[in-house]
């Protein structure tokens, strides 16, 4: 960590080049004496990257970036925020702490957060920019998490921990127990410190092999930002044997879709199938990642299209957390019905359908764009459909 890069002109310079291109300040000869033209491009590049993600880090002075890989591996501000919904008490361990984002927000409402964070020039970092912030119940400690639970003699509220998914040998990983810290194997210590663990995985971890892994798993929470799954969280409980509860949540501006469901009565619930009615509803990203395609259409009335095409139908509009269509004309995918529908420009989505949506293009001559929406899909009978629809506006 280069402090004179914390001088004021030395920040005046970098915020006068957030806009300009990263290989001119590189290439560029050396402005500041001790800092080279390396190290201002990863600052530049890194704070670049903070603007929508982390506007309170952007907006404040005197903030030092990592290196712009950290920026990309942590948590946004969005769900750091959402994270501390789920967590309470007087003291929680951030055994993974990175650059600091999710310590930050769960000391806004935990007494005393201890920050473990074994890289030395990172938790350097996230240490100055904690005090800049004016956190000052946050503990740093430059050391692996693990061990620092190891060799403390306290219990805390909470534990949490978001084991890295690099693997230095098998490179990009997503299991449980290829990740760093191996979560499933220190299991029993972090029970032994505290009641209660949240883990976040990778959104790309099957759900059931999570739970599999883990231990007293109480919920399972999937975070979406504007239809787009961004975490995959479990809270486990020390001693919990109940149903695991699910639930999914759609960040949006001004407002949150929230869909919550048992995991044991997604496998019981019976449900209705049937051909397409007037209106088609989608269920947002998080939903579909949850499975709980039966609890969704139980919990709204709605009429299932087939039992893998995750579509639904209803004769009336509702409330929905998803994407809702009026359907103007279904017909039974043939080269017949495709003339008939005269369609060049649409939106087209492919669900449990024989072609890609690529394939369904090039095939049919649709540009892509326009109001209209074109549903390729299979229902209940196993006839493959394409539904003509526009979208209802929330």
């Amino acid at each position: 960590m280069n402090k004179l890069i914390l001088n004021t002109g030395v920040q005046d310079f970098i915020n006068e080049k957030l806009s300009s291109d990263i290989m001119t300040v590189l290439l560029s000869r050396p402005v500041f004496e001790g800092i080279s033209q390396k190290a201002l491009a990863e600052q530049i590049e890194a704070k670049k990257k903070c603007k929508d993600k982390l506007p309170t880090w952007f907006n404040s002075s005197k903030i030092y970036y990592p290196n712009k890989l950290n920026i990309e591996q942590t948590s946004s501000e969005i769900t750091a925020a959402y994270k501390t919904e789920i967590v309470s008490g007087k003291s929680l361990v951030d055994l993974t702490g990175g650059f600091g984002v999710d310590s930050y927000f769960f000391s806004r409402k935990i007494d005393q957060v201890f920050h473990c964070e074994i890289n030395q020039e990172l938790s350097g970092i996230a240490h100055h920019n904690f005090k800049i912030l004016g956190q000052e119940n946050i503990k740093c400690f430059s050391k692996d998490g693990i061990e620092f639970l190891k060799k403390s003699t306290n219990s805390f509220d909470w534990i949490y921990v978001d084991p890295s998914r690099r693997n230095d040998t098998k490179g990009k990983v997503f299991l449980l127990e290829d990740c760093h810290p191996n979560l499933p194997e220190h299991l029993p210590l972090l029970f032994e410190k505290s009641q209660h663990i949240l883990v976040k995985t990778s959104p790309l971890l099957d759900i059931k092999m999570g739970i599999t892994a883990l231990t007293f798993v109480k919920e399972v929470h999937l975070v979406a930002i504007q239809n787009e799954v961004k975490e995959l969280l479990f809270v486990l409980d020390k001693g919990y044997v109940g149903s695991i509860q699910v639930k999914t949540i759609n960040l949006l501006p001004g407002h949150r879709n929230i869909f919550n469901f048992e995991l044991e009565e997604e496998q019981d619930t019976q449900i209705h199938f049937g051909e397409p009615l007037s209106y088609l509803y989608e269920p947002n990203v998080a939903i579909l990642k949850s499975g709980g395609f039966k609890s969704v259409a139980k919990s709204y009335g709605l009429v299932k299209l087939h039992p893998h095409s995750h579509l639904y139908t209803a004769d009336n509009i509702i409330d929905f957390p998803g994407r809702r269509f009026a359907i103007h004309k279904g017909l039974p995918y043939s080269k017949k019905s495709m003339k008939a529908l005269t369609v060049t420009k649409a939106n087209v989505t492919s669900r449990n359908f024989p072609m890609s949506v690529a394939e369904i293009r090039k095939k049919h001559s649709i540009k892509d764009g326009g109001n209209r929406y074109l549903f390729f899909t299979k229902t209940i009978n196993d006839t493959l459909w394409v539904l003509d629809c526009e979208k209802v506006m929330d």
